[in-house]
């Protein structure tokens, strides 16, 4: 299964909390634990493990199904931030890992895509607010 990206995001978090405490990042340069509340990451890997528990039904082939399952995660992501902005490096982990999910269960996203007219990367654009 894909990686989440709360897990490499999880990681940042605790390695600069080692720093601190071993003194060896200043606290003026930490900024980790502020852009990943704990809060935001247990909200995102709740909306995350709903959207994988989706994945199983999906058939390959349904477009208006996938798209659905899309749109219920993107918007759940939305509403999971409470305030917390995802930078731009986020936002583009976030949109791989979804595509990378999809992938691995057999989808064609970039055949699904060109069906109905936008880019890979454009996939979650028509409900995205990160």
């Amino acid at each position: 299964m894909a990686e989440r990206p709360t897990m490499s995001w999880r990681r940042g978090v605790a390695e600069e909390a080692q720093e601190l405490a071993a003194g060896t990042l200043d606290s003026d340069c930490a900024c980790m634990a502020a852009l990943f509340p704990d809060e935001l990451l247990v909200a995102t890997d709740a909306v995350l493990g709903t959207f994988e528990a989706e994945l199983p039904a999906l058939a390959e082939d349904d477009d208006a199904q996938i798209f659905a399952v899309v749109e219920r995660v993107v918007l759940a992501v939305n509403d999971a931030r409470n305030g917390c902005a995802f930078e731009t490096g986020e936002r583009e982990e976030l949109c791989a890992y979804i595509d990378e999910a999809l992938t691995e269960r057999g989808v064609d996203v970039v055949a699904l895509t060109a069906r109905h007219g936008i880019g890979r990367y454009e996939l979650t654009d028509k409900w995205r607010k990160w």
